[in-house]
């Protein structure tokens, strides 16, 4: 067992739910970061009710998807704590980029107003054939169900600096329709990861196969052992 706990990071809009299968395959201590109840939090704002919510001590982050963005502002407000971050199809910003900025052409551009005009929750039938793809029936009723929209400044604040961790690992999914796997290996560059796998299924790795997930985390947590305590 690590002595580095675990603080997981959801995607945007996800249930704590979904890490369970996960985190029952794995014997460190964990928690999943809490929304902050500040209806119009900013990436502070969320890095900050994540840091209060974690267990004492040292800290490996495990970030999904949007998560990667509040991975990075965790690490600028407690760099001493943070051993490793793992991104799982994560995004991986630059400096003084959001979430939004972040993405590719023309979306970069586009989804700024689309949050503004539309809101945070994406239709029913993008979670379906998109996000959730992969997932069966039963668990993906029960995911749109519990998804809850985040603030706009989650996706459009910048941040005031890069990932900034000892470690740093990515964990690719191949058959990711939400964010396919050529700019998954954008964004695992942007890292510069020194622990990297690739896992099958789609966006939601946690769900389609947790006990694979499982394995990664376990063997990311041993290269964040030896490193720090070499």
């Amino acid at each position: 067992m690590s002595a580095t706990s675990l603080l997981f990071l959801s995607g945007a809009g996800l249930p704590e739910w979904i890490w369970d299968a996960t985190r029952a395959a794995l014997s460190e201590t964990s928690v999943i970061a809490p929304r902050p109840a500040r209806k119009d939090a900013d990436v502070s704002g969320y890095a900050e009710a994540a840091l209060e919510a974690a267990p004492a001590g040292p800290l490996t982050l495990v970030a999904h998807s949007a998560g990667g963005v509040i991975a990075a502002e965790v690490t600028t407000l407690a760099p001493e704590r943070i051993h490793g971050v793992l991104g799982v199809t994560a995004v991986i910003p630059t400096a003084g980029r959001s979430f939004a900025s972040s993405m590719p052409f023309p979306t970069r551009l586009l989804l700024p107003m689309i949050l503004k005009l539309a809101g945070t929750r994406p239709p029913e039938s993008s979670i379906r054939k998109s996000l959730a793809a992969g997932v069966d029936q039963i668990r993906v009723d029960r995911l749109i169900h519990d998804f809850t929209p985040e603030t706009r400044a989650y996706f459009t604040s910048a941040l005031s600096t890069e990932i900034v961790a000892p470690v740093r690992g990515y964990v690719t999914s191949n058959d990711d329709a939400e964010l396919p796997i050529a700019l998954q290996k954008r964004y695992a560059a942007k890292l510069q990861p020194t622990f990297f796998r690739s896992l099958t299924g789609g966006h939601l790795p946690m769900l389609r196969d947790p006990h694979q997930l499982a394995r990664a985390i376990r063997n990311f947590q041993k290269v964040v052992d030896e490193q720090v305590h070499s």
